[in-house]
Parts: structure tokens; C-alpha cells; sequence
């Protein structure tokens, strides 16, 4: 292949170089299969934006269906595995992808969803299913010789949930892109992630997620992959002991789950190997990290920021002791500013509304949605990912509270109007306003405030949410439900939702 993958086997003959519960590959059985699964790509046609979509939970097939996708010049779209057929649907279409590989769990979704975009081609491995392409059937029909790496590498298209109920699309942004004008030189970029020499990297989270996903770009950088399906925290900590990974990429709810162990547990794993975790997906609650810091040592580094745009802010364990609460200080090509109601930066230590401007110009960028991309900004570069904080004399950032209606529940984005569309035409609902309340494991979750129709009569709150989850993914949906008289609409119809979180919030830190 790329060289990458045979130089390696070389040199280390016997590596495992990506492993799930299921399956254990060497680097040759890795080359082998990217070959053919690139070769396949290049063979197909993957219309004019040479797009491809991943429909699939954890496992080394999803890994090489998205390195693979990569090294045969596709931009390849990870799809959520928990979307509904339709929700699916709307993103092949949107995307114009024109092939999707699926798993035996997304399957039948994926076969719906395909149907009803259009798209020609769908490949699953361990499918029970004559509708679709058998993989490795697919594999052994594509040639194994080493695919063309002069072509240009194309970046992923990640799809986030839209405040008006549909999936913005973004690409990979240039921050967290390695660039390179072909495959080849991209390939050779990736070498210069700092977590490519440190040894075996822990994929934990769901790899439609752009951070657990890089477990495949580090794989092609030279890092063995060690792939967890679904997340249990001792099986975490088992894994890290048995394969002794180094590195890995992990949400706040994935701490408060490791440290809601019982102490015999947490003490019985060596985790000792494990030289960085990087989190992110929100703000880490200050006595979890600090605990997490006592326990696994200086090794985690915060990278606040978002899919449309990379890492923004960082801090390291060791700054974070000295800043605790702070998601670090931003980073290239980002100057962080707080700034008040009418646009004017604030003074250190002082409240306000949270901006980055990008150097680069370039800022946040949606797919087919100028609309959206410019109402991202408040000028060319200058953009928000809406967030309430303050700086202090030193730079650091201090996020306070969120003045845009998305939640983050376990390290996913989630925008309550998607749950408010679908409420508002259940038959006994008059208005409805979906927030974001405390969560001792997954830092917040979603919960319902209903006003009932007068002639309603004795609403069922399980019924209602039981409505939102027969037409919504179940992520997405409110996991308690509240009826009440107000919602304190203005004149204009609008709600401040942040008056109607605060009850919710008072005496904890948001």
C-alpha cells in the first residue's frame, strides 16, 4: 500500500495493528485490505464531490471503510449510528453520497435510507441481508495492488444537528486536516501527529464522532489501533492494561463513569501506560477532572472547540492545576474575545459572550448553507460557537453558560428545537420548550416544559416522550417532561430560555 502499512510489517513482522473484540489484523491483513477497499473506491463512481458515507457502530471494519475512503480520494461522511432511516436519508442527499457501508446493526436502517436517497450501492460486513453488497465479497473483487496515491486527498464532511431540526453539514476543518496536495503527502503529514510514536491508541468513543474517529488516521500514521465497541468502564480499564495503550480520546461522562468504580476495581488495572488523553465535547465539571488528574496523573489535556472548526482553546493537566475550571487558552489560528451585548470586548475576568476570530480568515463554514455560515459570524473570521464565559488576566477561558439553545449531553450536541418539532404536533401539546438541566453522568439532558391543550385531558408524560422517540433518535429526545402554565413567550413569541434553565441550574456551576 502507501508504504506505510508494509514498512511497518517489516520492521515489527508480528504487531497487531488493529484490534476490536472481535478481530485482531497485522499490518500486512491491514494493507491487503486497504488496497482492495481503495482500489474499489476509485473504481466506483462517487459523483462529483467523490463522496462516500460510514453507517456504522465501533469495529476495525468501520475504521478501513474510512481510512480506505480516504486513501482512495473520497470524502467520507460518518454517519451517527443511532439516526432514524429518515434522519439518514436527509444526510446521503444532502451529502451526495453515492456509496454507504453499513454494519449488521445499521443494516436495515441503512438499506431504507439508501432506498430513499437514491443512493446505488450499499456494502455491509456481517450482514444477514441479500439487498446489499456482501464487504468482503467486495474486497476480494477489487484489485490488491497498491492504489494510485498521486490523487488529491479529499476531507470528511461531518454532519452536527441543525437549530431548525436539520443536520448541518461541515467539512473536515484545516486545523485537523493534515493537507498535502495527494494522498501520499497527506499520509506523510499525518506522521507528524505527536500521538503517532507514543504507541497503541484507545478508540472509546463512537467513531462518527470526529475525535475517536482519528484512531484511523493515526492508524495510517503508524499507530496500532485498539477499538472498544461500546464503552463499559472496567472493560476500559482492562483493555488499557492488556494491549498497555498510551493514548486516547475520551468525553467528561466517560470519567465520571470510570470514577463511579468502586475503589477495589479502579485499583486492580494498571493504567500506567497511558501517556495522553485528550478530552473534549464539553466542559469538564471541576472535582471529576481534578479527581481523574489524582488518580491517572498529569496526563489529560482539555481541547475545548467544535467539528466546524478544530480545537480552539487547550490546556494542559498541568496548567489546569493551576486554572482549574479553565478550557485552557486559545491556540493558532485563534484569539479568543469576550465580548458584551453590543459587541464591545470585555475587561478581564468579566462576563460576556465567548468569540474566536480565525487568522486564517476562514472561520465556520456549513455545507450548501451560506445563510448558516454567515449567521455563525459577527464579522469575516469572527465567529461564535455560543458560548458565556470570561477571560481572566492570563487568557484562560472560563465557560459560565451557553446563550445558544444547544446542549451537550456525554460529549453529543444536541439542539432542542429538533425535540420542540416533533412535540408541538402531538395532539394534547399546545407549546413546548425543550432545555438543557443538570445530569450527574452525561453533565446535562434534555427536559421538556409542555403547556397542554384546555381540553387535554390527564396528559401522560411517558406517552409524550414515548411520541417524541417513535419519530425522533432517542439521543434527541427529552429524558423527563414537565407541564406548566408559562413559558414566558415576549410580545415577539420568543423565549428566554436561559430565565427558564436558571431554577434548574441554581447553586451548581454550568
Amino acid at each position: 500500500m502507501v508504504q506505510f502499512a508494509k514498512t511497518i510489517a517489516k520492521e515489527r513482522p508480528e504487531e497487531i495493528a488493529l484490534r476490536d473484540p472481535r478481530a485482531a489484523l497485522t499490518w500486512l491483513e491491514v494493507d491487503d485490505i486497504l488496497n482492495r477497499a481503495a482500489n474499489g473506491i476509485r473504481m466506483s463512481d462517487t459523483g462529483p464531490d467523490h463522496r462516500i458515507a460510514v453507517f456504522a457502530e465501533n469495529g476495525v471494519e468501520t475504521a478501513l471503510a474510512n481510512l480506505g475512503g480516504l486513501i482512495g480520494g473520497a470524502s467520507v461522511v460518518p454517519i451517527n449510528f443511532h439516526l432514524t432511516a429518515e434522519e439518514v436519508a436527509y444526510i446521503l442527499e444532502d451529502s451526495g453520497a453515492q456509496i454507504l457501508f453499513v454494519g449488521p446493526e445499521t443494516a436495515a436502517r441503512g438499506l431504507d435510507a439508501a432506498a430513499q436517497a437514491g443512493v446505488p450501492q450499499v456494502i455491509g460486513w456481517r450482514c444477514d441481508s441479500e439487498n446489499l453488497t456482501d464487504w468482503h465479497n467486495w474486497l476480494e473483487t477489487n484489485p490488491g495492488d497498491e492504489p494510485d496515491t498521486t490523487i488529491p486527498p479529499r476531507p470528511n464532511l461531518l454532519y452536527t444537528s441543525g437549530t431548525t431540526g436539520r443536520p448541518k453539514g461541515t467539512h473536515l476543518p484545516p486545523t485537523m486536516f493534515a493537507g498535502g496536495d495527494t494522498v501520499s503527502a497527506h499520509l506523510e503529514n499525518l506522521k507528524q501527529n505527536p500521538l503517532a510514536t507514543l504507541g497503541p491508541h484507545l478508540v472509546v468513543g463512537p467513531m462518527y464522532h470526529t475525535g475517536p474517529l482519528s484512531g484511523a488516521r493515526l492508524l495510517a500514521a503508524g499507530a496500532p489501533s485498539v477499538i472498544l465497541t461500546k464503552f463499559d468502564a472496567e472493560n476500559t480499564l482492562r483493555t488499557i492494561e492488556t494491549y498497555g495503550t498510551t493514548s486516547t480520546i475520551m468525553v467528561p461522562t466517560h470519567f465520571v463513569r470510570l470514577l463511579a468504580l468502586d475503589e477495589a476495581t479502579k485499583s486492580r488495572y494498571d493504567v500506567s501506560s497511558m501517556i495522553r488523553v485528550s478530552h473534549t465535547g464539553a466542559k469538564c465539571p471541576v472535582d471529576i477532572k481534578r479527581a481523574m488528574i489524582e488518580w491517572w496523573g498529569p496526563v489529560f489535556t482539555d481541547a475545548y472547540g467544535a467539528s466546524e472548526v478544530g480545537t480552539t482553546c487547550m490546556i494542559t493537566s498541568e496548567e489546569w492545576l493551576e486554572h482549574p475550571g479553565s478550557v485552557g487558552r486559545s491556540v493558532p489560528p485563534f484569539t479568543a474575545k469576550i465580548l458584551d451585548d453590543d459587541g464591545n470586548e470585555c475587561g478581564p475576568n468579566v462576563e460576556g459572550r465567548l468569540y474566536f476570530e480565525d487568522a486564517t480568515g476562514r472561520g465556520v463554514v456549513y455545507h450548501n448553507d451560506p445563510e448558516k455560515s454567515a449567521a455563525a459570524h459577527i464579522a469575516p473570521g469572527v465567529f461564535t460557537l455560543g458560548e458565556i464565559a470570561y477571560m481572566d488576566e492570563d487568557g484562560y477561558v472560563y465557560i459560565t453558560d451557553r446563550f445558544s439553545d444547544m446542549i451537550v449531553s456525554g460529549g453529543v450536541n444536541i439542539y432542542p428545537a429538533e425535540a420542540e418539532q416533533v412535540l408541538i404536533d402531538h395532539p394534547q401539546i399546545l407549546d413546548v420548550a425543550c432545555i438543557g438541566i443538570p445530569h450527574p453522568e452525561m453533565g446535562e439532558e434534555l427536559k421538556a416544559l409542555v403547556i397542554t391543550r384546555p381540553e387535554a385531558d390527564q396528559p401522560d408524560d411517558q406517552e409524550m416522550i414515548a411520541f417524541c422517540r417513535s419519530r425522533l433518535s432517542h439521543y434527541k429526545c427529552p429524558r423527563t417532561l414537565d407541564f406548566v402554565t408559562d413559558l414566558g413567550r415576549n410580545t415577539m413569541g420568543k423565549i428566554n430560555k436561559r430565565k427558564l434553565r436558571a431554577p434548574f441550574w441554581e447553586g451548581q456551576t454550568h
